[in-house]
């Protein structure tokens, strides 16, 4: 994957850590990146609130006409086929080879994969022609998407995250590319090294595209961070100490919702020091 030479496949475990991802979500809020997403019906709002509670900048387009336009000035492209036609993978594609051209990153959400033959061929399509430099789904999708025989739940996985690991590794070296496993605990893996977060809350699953968020969330770190292990790994990091601090004050998913928004505005060096839970596998 020439056209992605200057994203850095390798990664030094000794400088992961709490410091280090408050460095890079501190580097987010200064730089406010924009965030272009071509996403789906069911989370365009939610998804803006997370990425603008963050300090990102976020901008949903997705007409034909506006893509290529939107990807010239956009510091990542983010694609998510959770609500598909045919027009709205026309312009996944169009704003992809844009964003290829540009050298800027693109984070794919895999959404659905295994669940039919239009979806399968659709996310075959995407990282053939767009070349992802993150790629962010669930068990059943990651593996799916390797080519397992594995079908998905509607959008929801069939599988516990811990079983699509190897997948994932041969997804990203196949790939030239970082693959996000979300789970129970998140894996994060670009074939050679593997890192876990065990953080996290058993309610975010109650709330609808929870996924798609940390897809968003993966943007804008993957905007501001030339390595895109180190990106998803921060990435992934604050979104499950913001699902711990939100849990922590709800009763339910409807205020969980609510509470995770304000978690991501209001996160601090402190919170990722007491709750980050980061190994190397």
């Amino acid at each position: 994957m020439d056209e992605k030479s200057n994203y850095k496949l390798t990664f030094s475990k000794e400088h992961m850590n709490a410091q280090e991802i408050t460095s890079l979500l501190n580097k987010v809020r200064a730089n406010a990146p924009l965030v272009h997403n071509i996403t789906n019906y069911v989370v365009m709002n939610n998804t803006a609130n997370a990425l603008l509670s963050i300090g990102a900048s976020p901008v949903m387009a997705h007409a034909i006409e506006e893509v290529e336009d939107m990807c010239n000035i956009a510091g990542v492209l983010v694609i998510n086929m959770g609500t598909l036609s045919p027009h709205w993978v026309e312009a996944m594609i169009k704003a992809g080879k844009r964003a290829v051209e540009r050298n800027i990153p693109i984070v794919f959400d895999p959404v659905g994969m295994g669940a039919t033959p239009y979806r399968n061929q659709t996310a075959k399509q995407i990282i053939e022609e767009c070349k992802p430099t993150i790629i962010r789904g669930n068990a059943s999708e990651i593996m799916a998407l390797n080519n397992a025989d594995i079908k998905t739940k509607g959008v929801d996985s069939t599988q516990a995250a811990e079983s699509a690991v190897e997948a994932a590794k041969e997804l990203a070296i196949k790939c030239n590319t970082t693959v996000v496993i979300s789970g129970e605990t998140d894996f994060i893996t670009n074939g050679e090294e593997t890192f876990s977060i065990k953080n996290g809350s058993e309610l975010m699953p109650k709330v609808t595209g929870m996924g798609c968020t940390a897809t968003a969330i993966n943007g804008s770190f993957a905007a501001i961070e030339n390595d895109q292990l180190k990106a998803a790994t921060a990435a992934m990091a604050i979104m499950g100490i913001c699902g711990e601090m939100a849990a922590e004050k709800s009763n339910g998913p409807g205020s969980l919702q609510m509470n995770f928004i304000d978690a991501l505005f209001q996160i601090s060096e402190k919170d990722i020091e007491n709750k980050l839970i980061l190994t190397n596998e």
